[in-house]
């Protein structure tokens, strides 16, 4: 953990700077993944399955009956658990359809804007270790609501050959039949240029590992959108004299599990509270099983102690982090001047836990300082928005002249034309 105190303004976009590594030959080993998938088709992903995970796979399409038989493999708890949060992420995704009316501009002038679902969407689930099942809700249920004619699902198989049931349980619970059982950067070349078995989509949706953080890079540059930029997760807390130690340093741990490249920020105005939390972690970690990777995450943290609350915020904006948690004795005070994070948690109870699960918003956000320039992954982000116009006689009259003068400024003869013939038409009937 490394620890600042009072640091000065002019070292604040140093320390929020992320770790770097290397990426040469990751980009190497990926751009081959994706050139073998596009010329070799389903044969390059069978084998590229047994050498990643380890599996021979027969087929790389799930049946209806394997999906059918996950649900009893689910325990009860957790599949009302699952149903309680698919609940609360429908509530909130469905209201972010909004209908724009249309607008006159100008008499005879008539605008609108038009929500349209994207085609085809393809969504990357992880596996491995901790099995983002609800990474699927998050993606799979607005993608429906923005009414998407087609979302299929790509993710890893498991040590035993089979696929999470837990994934397979969501996805279904989220109306998601079309699932296939492969992972890595293939996967993303896959839904980037089509095989024999997995389709072509639209846009790709879902976190990963590096290779599939890069293959998303490297097959948007070709013309394929993807949701977001991502990277490692992180958290910052702002905190206060009035935290309690033991939840900030819960929060801070519950992103430091996810990889040892996670990063976690603690930004307080208060010594005792820095302190405190500190031993909190060292307590709480000792009780964690993915406590070896939490502490190699904690090698990338840092403690910064400030002044006051107001710097506390603007480090915040410049740090620009995925997740932050605002626990202050007036935390909505704080949140009014939050410029750029991805999600916002206001308040002592409000841990980033609930976005991860089942508070109702999203939990695929920017990370890497990209909550800058970038939203999280919502409804909006399975629609692409159209704009229409209507423009009566009354209308090219009253705009017209307007467009010959600038037409004519830009040098561009031929749009202005396009209005000088209309014109004339109109005064010769």
């Amino acid at each position: 953990m490394k620890t600042i105190l009072y640091p000065p303004g002019e070292t604040w976009p140093t320390l929020c700077r992320r770790p770097v590594s290397d990426t040469s030959s990751l980009t190497a080993s990926v751009n081959d993944i994706i050139y073998r998938v596009r010329a070799e088709g389903d044969k390059a992903l069978r084998e590229f399955t047994l050498k990643f995970d380890k599996i021979a796979a027969a087929g790389l399409k799930v049946s209806e009956r394997e999906i059918e038989s996950a649900v009893s493999l689910v325990p009860d708890d957790l599949r009302k658990a699952i149903i309680l949060a698919a609940e609360n992420i429908e509530k909130f995704h469905r209201s972010q359809l909004i209908k724009e009316e249309p607008v006159i501009t100008s008499a005879g002038v008539t605008c609108m804007r038009k929500n349209v679902p994207l085609e085809k969407v393809g969504l990357y689930i992880p596996g491995g270790s901790a099995p983002l099942f609800s990474t699927v809700l998050m993606l799979a249920i607005p993608a429906k609501i923005a009414g998407c004619e087609k979302v299929i699902l790509c993710t890893p198989p498991g040590k035993d050959g089979k696929i999470n049931p837990v994934i397979l349980y969501s996805a279904r619970l989220s109306g998601i039949t079309e699932i296939y059982m492969v992972g890595g950067a293939q996967a993303i070349a896959a839904m980037a240029y089509g095989t024999e078995t997995i389709p072509r989509v639209d846009k790709i949706f879902g976190p990963g590992n590096q290779f599939v953080t890069r293959a998303k890079e490297i097959v948007q540059s070709s013309g394929v959108a993807i949701d977001l930029p991502a990277g490692p997760s992180e958290v910052l807390v702002i905190a206060d004299s009035s935290a309690d130690p033991s939840f900030v340093a819960a929060d801070l741990l519950s992103q430091a599990e996810h990889g040892p490249d996670s990063q976690v920020v603690l930004a307080t105005d208060n010594e005792k509270t820095l302190r405190s939390v500190k031993d909190e972690i060292k307590s709480q970690l000792d009780k964690l099983p993915r406590k070896d990777i939490a502490a190699k995450s904690m090698n990338n943290s840092l403690f910064l102690l400030f002044n006051n609350l107001q710097d506390c915020v603007s480090f915040s904006n410049e740090y620009a982090p995925e997740h932050l948690v605002i626990n202050t004795s007036e935390p909505w005070t704080v949140a009014g001047q939050v410029k750029n994070t991805g999600s916002v948690f206001v308040g002592r109870y409000s841990c980033e836990s609930a976005g991860d699960y089942a508070s109702g918003t999203n939990h695929t956000l920017p990370t890497n300082g990209y909550a800058r320039s970038y939203s999280g992954v919502s409804t909006d982000s399975f629609i692409k928005k159209i704009t229409f116009q209507e423009i009566s006689s009354e209308g090219i009259r009253n705009i017209g002249p307007a467009i010959q003068v600038m037409a004519e400024a830009e040098g561009l003869e031929a749009h202005k034309n396009a209005v000088s013939i209309r014109l004339k038409s109109i005064d010769n009937v």
